[in-house]
């Protein structure tokens, strides 16, 4: 799995920087390079202006494993060598408090961020803490991954579902169900994301539960699953056949699995939101980086290509439809699920009667070296 990641890494590094080289160099004789090119303009002009205030940009990026988006650090690192990112990485459950921490105590190290932690964007406008800025792109941004004032704006959209073993998934993937998962054969073979750690997968079993209610836990628990901390773990266990299933979480599971999106139950996708902090100690290199972010050349090669892009001018991944064709997702559903904190636990402990606490390390900071202020220049 690590070595697959470091393939699709090298490959997003790759498809950038010659599509970046690639639409400086060309004239605009098409309505689509004139776009890219356009683009690529105003990022040499964010480029020149974080090059004059110091070339630096820390991002608190939300993900649940060391280094998980070191390609997006070194693909940006080659298109703009003169400005030096920092991408720390971890659950943005921790982020949130650490940027919450940096703002009361006056020490900002955080210059924007992208979380799933939608309700956070929301408090953080309504406090002043965000910059309104609309980066470039921002008028192909779908109007349901964007703050309509631009103070945040979405980077990608996420879709949480079912990773099943090939040889488990019915002719038509589509009549996949839940229920499926209490049958005999995966007995001992599920390997399922804590949901109670993660608020992304916790609103998944909402979605299951009110579907198939409360003892539908009670049935899947009695199934023996092994339970882990982070999402890569549970799409590796199916990609590498020692489980045949896990539930509410996405990811490549390949090759022995699949992402299944039942017809007949609702899953949850949602946007990754992505702001700039109004006192961002490197405002110039922020833009740059969100702005980069949301271009078209960055959107296509480095986030279609294994999940939803924001823009509307931007297909989505081979295989998968427009999100909005699928008609049992709402992408604005988790952020509503977000912005109520005591149903949200209310939910959580529940479920945890089930499932237990959460036990293990934390798998964005393993070794528990991130601390209060990573990415500090």
């Amino acid at each position: 799995m690590k070595h697959r990641n470091k393939l699709i890494g090298a490959a997003i590094i790759t498809a950038l920087t010659l599509t970046a080289v690639a639409t400086t160099a060309m004239a605009d004789t098409t309505a689509h390079r004139h776009t890219t090119a356009s683009e690529q303009d105003q990022l040499q002009a964010l480029y020149k202006a974080a090059k004059a205030e110091g070339g630096k940009v820390t991002v608190y990026i939300g993900g649940d494993a060391p280094g998980q988006w070191n390609s997006l650090s070194q693909a940006f690192e080659q298109q703009f060598p003169d400005v030096k990112p920092h991408l720390v990485t971890d659950l943005s459950k921790y982020h949130d408090a650490r940027i919450d921490n940096q703002l009361a105590t006056g020490h900002l190290v955080a210059d924007a961020t992208i979380l799933q932690t939608s309700q956070d964007f929301d408090r953080w406008k309504k406090d002043g803490d965000l910059l309104k800025y609309k980066p470039v792109g921002w008028d192909k941004v779908f109007a349901n991954a964007k703050d309509k004032d631009g103070y945040f704006t979405g980077v990608f959209y996420g879709a949480f579902s079912y990773l099943v073993n090939n040889k488990e998934i019915p002719a038509k993937a589509g009549d996949f169900k839940g229920t499926d998962l209490l049958k005999p054969e995966y007995k001992n073979k599920l390997v399922l994301t804590y949901p109670n750690d993660d608020d992304a997968v916790l609103f998944g079993y909402q979605q299951i539960v009110d579907k198939y209610g409360w003892n539908y836990l009670a049935k899947l628990v009695a199934q023996n699953p092994k339970l882990i901390r982070g999402v890569p773990g549970s799409a590796a266990g199916v990609a590498g056949g020692d489980y045949l299933a896990s539930i509410a979480v996405g990811g490549d599971a390949r090759p022995n699995g699949t992402q299944v999106f039942s017809s007949t139950e609702r899953f949850n996708s949602w946007t990754q939101r992505g702001a700039i902090f109004k006192q961002a100690p490197h405002k110039a290199g922020a833009k740059l980086f969100m702005s980069w972010m949301n271009s078209q050349n960055t959107q296509k090669n480095a986030i279609a290509t294994w999940t939803g892009s924001v823009r509307k001018d931007v297909a989505p991944p081979a295989g998968l439809q427009p999100l909005a064709s699928y008609k049992n997702t709402d992408p604005k559903a988790f952020a509503k699920f977000m912005s109520n904190r005591s149903e949200v636990e209310r939910f959580r402990s529940q479920v945890e009667l089930y499932f237990g606490q959460v036990k293990g390390v934390d798998p964005g900071d393993p070794d528990g070296s991130l601390g209060r202020t990573p990415g500090t220049f």
